[in-house]
C-alpha cells in the first residue's frame, strides 16, 4: 500500500502510479517517502540484484553536500539544480543556508510529484524556488529560472548536474548539453556533476539492472568514468578528480570501497572561454 494519508497526492492527477518512476525510486532509496507501490517495488527489484545500489545513492547524495559546502568556501552562493529530484534529506538549499542564510537556489525537474511536492516545501522559502523545465532544453531553463528572480547569472553560480545525465540515452546528446549550459556561465562559476558507471560490476548485474530500468520512466544508462570525466573537458577540474562520489573529498572513512559504488563523480571550475 502507499504511504501517503487521504485523498490522491497533489501533483499526481493523470499520472499513472502502476508505472515505476526514477526519482521516485531514488526518494525510495534514500528513505524518503514521497513514492508509491510500485517505485518500491522496482527498487527492491534492483537492490535484489545489487544490494549496493542503496549506500551508492547515499553516497551520491552526500557528495551533494559536500559540493555545495566546498562551493561555498569558494565563493559561490548560488546553485541551479538540473534534475534535483524528489524533495528529501539534504536538499540544496538547507545545507546552503546553514552556512550561508543568504544562499540562493533554483531547482529544476519536469516530474509531476517532484515539482508539486518542491512547491510545497519552498512555500515560505524566500530564498530558493522550484521550476518545471526539462533539462534537455537550457535555453527554457535558463529563461525560467531568470523568472524566479534568484539568481545572478552576471556572478559566478554552481551548476549541478547530480545523477541526472545517465536519464539521457545518447552520448553525443549529453556532451552537447554540458557544453550548453557550460557556455552560458561567467568563469568563476563550477560543474558538479555524477553519473552511474557499471565499470566494475559483473556483465551479467549490469546487463540484469539495466533492463529492469527500461520498464522505469524515465530509464536510466550506464557510462564509463572515461566517458564521464571527458563531459568536464577544457575546465579545470577540482582534485581529486573524477573518483566515486563518497571518495571525493570524504568527510570520514568511505561505507564502501570504490570498486563498489555504481557512480562516478567530479567538479571543475570553468574558466575564460579558449
Amino acid at each position: 500500500m502507499d504511504r501517503w494519508p487521504g485523498e490522491r497526492p497533489v501533483g499526481t492527477e493523470g499520472i499513472d502510479l502502476r508505472r515505476p518512476n526514477s526519482a521516485r525510486m531514488y526518494d525510495y532509496y534514500l528513505g524518503g517517502y514521497t513514492n508509491f507501490e510500485a517505485d518500491r517495488e522496482a527498487a527492491d527489484r534492483v537492490i535484489a540484484v545489487n544490494p549496493d545500489v542503496v549506500p551508492s545513492i547515499r553516497a551520491n547524495r552526500a557528495f551533494l553536500g559536500r559540493v555545495v559546502r566546498y562551493l561555498l568556501d569558494q565563493g559561490v552562493d548560488q546553485f541551479l539544480d538540473l534534475g534535483s529530484g524528489i524533495p528529501t534529506a539534504g536538499n540544496v538549499h538547507d545545507i546552503a543556508h546553514r552556512v550561508d542564510p543568504a544562499a540562493r537556489v533554483v531547482y529544476v525537474d519536469n516530474e509531476p510529484v517532484t515539482v508539486a511536492h518542491a512547491r510545497q516545501l519552498l512555500v515560505d522559502e524566500k530564498q530558493a524556488d522550484i521550476i518545471d523545465a526539462d533539462v534537455r532544453n537550457p535555453e527554457v531553463v535558463f529563461a525560467r529560472a531568470a523568472e524566479t528572480g534568484l539568481l545572478d547569472f552576471t556572478r559566478p553560480m554552481g551548476l549541478l548536474m547530480v545523477a541526472v545525465l545517465n536519464f539521457i540515452e545518447d552520448d553525443a546528446e549529453v556532451a552537447d548539453l554540458v557544453h550548453r549550459y557550460v557556455a552560458e556561465l561567467v568563469p568563476g562559476s563550477y560543474l558538479a556533476l555524477s553519473h552511474s558507471s557499471a565499470q566494475w560490476l559483473s556483465p551479467e548485474t549490469a546487463a540484469r539492472i539495466a533492463e529492469l530500468y527500461r520498464d522505469v520512466n524515465p530509464p536510466s544508462y550506464w557510462r564509463s568514468p572515461e566517458q564521464i570525466g571527458a563531459l568536464l573537458d577544457g575546465m579545470d577540474v577540482v582534485p581529486p578528480g573524477v573518483v566515486a562520489p563518497s571518495h571525493w573529498r570524504p568527510e570520514a572513512e568511505p561505507e564502501l570501497p570504490p570498486e563498489r559504488i555504481v557512480y562516478r563523480a567530479g567538479v571543475a571550475r570553468i574558466g575564460d572561454p579558449t
